[in-house]
């Protein structure tokens, strides 16, 4: 079974993990699903010293605004979500607002990200880095999401702004870095994307590494398809 469109399983986590572990064989692995379904796993890669974009982590445990939010230009998340649900950005004046959303989260139960906004992705957009069993393959540009403060979508997942792109040899450079910092060899993985942006001095930063159910692109790099095809027979003993 080869994981492909799970976009409402951040709403029922365990309930995907449950139909995961029930499947005789699920690529990528049961592990890495778990691992990279719950978007903490960035903790893991920044103590391993991969540049990350800054986070201020607030859990389900904090409430009645017993936490700190930092100054600025924001964007709240879950730390379980996907397709940029429950996603919005602040702007410094709206910091009540982002409060609301944070509590809101808390009240659910979920833990949460605070993040700066990256203005860089304004005019650059982010880079997604395609890998199909631990080798480059191709890389996307990505427009801005959250072009607006404001929820970005009530939907499954936000519309994209989607372009080829040939990356920078530095964000080569950290892709690869985190994927040889995951607890298995990137051989391992059928799939996945590294999506990377700038920081304000231009250096590449991660900003999620998606190993679950990231879009591939595969029209978009030459050949794509049937690498990926290729790596699924060879994973079923086929030629």
């Amino acid at each position: 079974m080869v994981v492909r469109s799970t976009w409402d399983y951040a709403e029922r986590r365990d309930r995907f993990l449950g139909w995961a572990r029930s499947v005789p064989r699920v690529l990528n692995a049961v592990a890495v699903l778990a691992w990279n379904t719950d978007k903490r796993y960035l903790r893991a890669l920044g103590a391993a010293g991969i540049a990350t974009v800054p986070t201020t982590w607030i859990e389900p445990e904090a409430r009645a605004g017993r936490y700190d939010l930092p100054g600025g230009h924001l964007v709240v998340k879950p730390a379980v979500s996907s397709g940029a649900q429950n996603t919005s950005r602040y702007l410094p004046s709206d910091h009540d607002a982002a409060r609301s959303h944070v509590e809101r989260l808390l009240g659910e139960g979920r833990g949460v990200m605070v993040q700066p906004y990256v203005r860089s992705v304004d005019a650059d957009g982010e880079t997604g880095l395609i890998y199909i069993d631990g080798a480059f393959s191709h890389a996307i540009r990505k427009g801005p999401l959250l072009q607006a403060p404001g929820v970005t979508t009530d939907q499954l997942w936000a519309l994209e702004d989607i372009t080829p792109r040939t990356p920078a040899a530095a964000e080569l450079k950290i892709a690869d870095a985190a994927l040889d910092a995951l607890p298995w060899p990137r051989e391992e993985l059928l799939y996945a994307r590294v999506d990377v942006v700038q920081d304000a001095g231009g250096a590449p930063m991660l900003l999620e590494l998606e190993l679950a159910e990231p879009s591939l692109f595969l029209g978009l790099g030459s050949g794509a398809a049937g690498k990926l095809a290729q790596a699924i027979s060879r994973r079923l003993g086929r030629r």
